[in-house]
């Protein structure tokens, strides 16, 4: 789909949701494949092709690169580097019956996708992991979400960061942005319009023409190549083996939702094929229940009703962590369950008490407005009637998510248990500043200035945007005697939050100088 008005656009985009409930190498050069990049003779997971790392210049560079982001971020400065790369093979097209794993429907449809490659510039720097993350497209081009809300405990650890383009109408904004760069990228549907099982009917953002369901084996393939020793692999440094120990998957509202489809309809097929599964990990965000909680597993069937036993994780054999927000949580109550320590069940279920879904980070830290125009998009709004889109620093819960998450899988330590968000028939329960009581806790509602709201109204996304509202002076005097009294406050919950192991050693600086240097009362 052509970009089309901003209104019809920004409409489509909202019902959409809603219904869901190794030196450079120049752009235009093609790379020779490895032996690695043919399919796996024993039937494990094949290593794709790769391209790259595509050279980068003042004319041509990736789309969402981190200097052209809408506020550009020097990665050299935080001892990083950035490298695209263009990734190619063949994905069967999957078929999910009700019950089991996935079934091949179409075999061996080729596709060519790019990746977007941050690690740190020194192989001694790197950690042994690798957050590997499918692009949002709900705006209808990749938002590096991931890096967005956790880059800063990525890069306190040492991580790599990869994000994979993941649909094809991704794929025509990256092509509207550079025609010569991307010109090969393909998400083609390996079935001829006269094919009887080439639906006639797709959704406003698919193609007959392309196929959605191509991602789940370019997800695991990225991920294989990620921890395989072939020479075009960037984390191995130059050794000949790969630096890579544990892979981390990570998906945010629609990718959360395709995670749902590929752990509960994939993983297990990889787990078969390979002995052991892909991915070590996974943070499932903002995506469960009614709420973005499984999609189509092709373009042609229908995503599991909400509620559906494969929306849910039931002994998947990695931990899982499932984040929701105060914007989602209602709709995705469904995607409740009891936490688990069990070794083939390790689970845990936050909710992020008072904040939004759809950020300003998830716009800051990905592509600049000019290229999201230049991609033929609209760009999607920073604020909503209510006014910005909700300040609340969500990256604080997925911050400490991912360090917990890591010490799950390397250290055997389970992370910290939240309580979910208290409801009473069907409506959150609030407390007298009109903020909602349990779910994962913060100095924001336990020294509050502020009522959280998670929803706003407006065009786009605003209704999962959320919003803030300063409590009214009086009251806030009446809470704290002086400055000194509000600092104790936030002091004192950060010392909880950080002892529970709620919150990173430095956000809980962060939240102490804040509050120091506030003029609250």
């Amino acid at each position: 789909m052509r970009s089309g008005s901003r209104t019809s656009i920004l409409l489509t985009l909202a019902l959409a949701i809603t219904a869901l409930s190794v030196s450079a190498v120049p752009a235009t050069a093609v790379a020779p494949p490895s032996p690695a990049n043919a399919a796996a003779p024993d039937g494990t997971t094949p290593i794709p092709t790769v391209q790259g790392p595509l050279a980068s210049t003042a004319e041509s560079y990736p789309f969402g690169a981190a200097d052209h982001q809408e506020v550009p971020q020097d990665l050299s400065k935080l001892g990083y580097d950035e490298q695209e790369y263009l990734v190619s093979g063949t994905s069967n097209v999957y078929t999910w019956p009700t019950s089991g794993p996935a079934q091949v429907r179409t075999p061996d449809a080729p596709y060519t996708t790019r990746v977007l490659v941050r690690k740190p510039a020194k192989g001694q720097k790197f950690s042994g992991n690798v957050v590997v993350e499918m692009l949002n497209p709900s705006n209808l081009f990749d938002l590096n979400i991931g890096w967005a809300v956790a880059h800063e405990q990525i890069v306190a650890n040492g991580d790599a960061w990869v994000g994979i383009t993941a649909k094809p109408i991704a794929v025509e904004a990256l092509k509207n942005f550079d025609a010569q760069r991307y010109g090969s990228l393909s998400f083609a549907n390996p079935l001829p319009l006269s094919d009887p099982r080439n639906c006639g009917t797709v959704a406003a953002d698919s193609s007959r023409t392309t196929e959605n369901g191509l991602i789940w084996d370019i997800y695991s393939q990225v991920g294989a190549w990620l921890k395989s020793n072939d020479p075009a692999n960037p984390l191995r440094y130059g050794s000949p083996t790969t630096r890579v120990e544990h892979a981390y998957g990570f998906g945010y509202s629609q990718t959360g939702g395709f995670l749902v489809n590929y752990i509960n309809g994939v993983h297990p097929l990889v787990v078969k094929s390979d002995g052991k599964p892909i991915y070590d990990a996974y943070i499932v965000a903002v995506a469960g229940g009614a709420f973005a909680g499984a999609y189509p597993m092709n373009q042609c069937e229908p995503a599991p009703p909400a509620d559906d036993a494969r929306r849910q994780f039931k002994n998947v054999g990695v931990p899982i962590m499932r984040m929701m927000s105060q914007s989602d949580y209602l709709r995705g109550i469904g995607a409740r369950r009891a936490d688990s320590d069990v070794p083939g069940d390790r689970y845990r279920h936050y909710e992020m008490a008072g904040a939004g879904h759809a950020t300003p980070d998830e716009l800051i830290f990905s592509a600049s407005s000019a290229d999201i125009i230049a991609a033929g998009r609209a760009v999607p709004p920073a604020s909503c009637n209510e006014g910005p889109r909700s300040r609340f620093p969500s990256s604080i819960f997925f911050n400490a998510a991912l360090r917990n998450l890591d010490l799950w899988v390397r250290e055997g330590i389970a992370p910290p248990r939240a309580e979910p968000t208290l409801v009473r028939d069907g409506a959150p329960v609030l407390d007298k500043f009109g903020n909602v009581q349990g779910g994962l806790r913060s100095p924001f509602l336990d020294a509050p200035t502020s009522t959280w709201y998670g929803t706003a109204t407006g065009a786009s996304f605003c209704f999962i945007a959320g919003y803030e509202r300063p409590l009214p002076q009086d009251v806030i005097d009446s809470l704290y005697r002086n400055h000194g009294s509000y600092v104790k406050a936030v002091k004192d919950s950060v010392r909880t939050l950080e002892r529970q192991s709620f919150l990173t050693d430095y956000d809980a600086r962060r939240l102490r100088t804040e509050a120091a240097q506030s003029k609250t009362p």
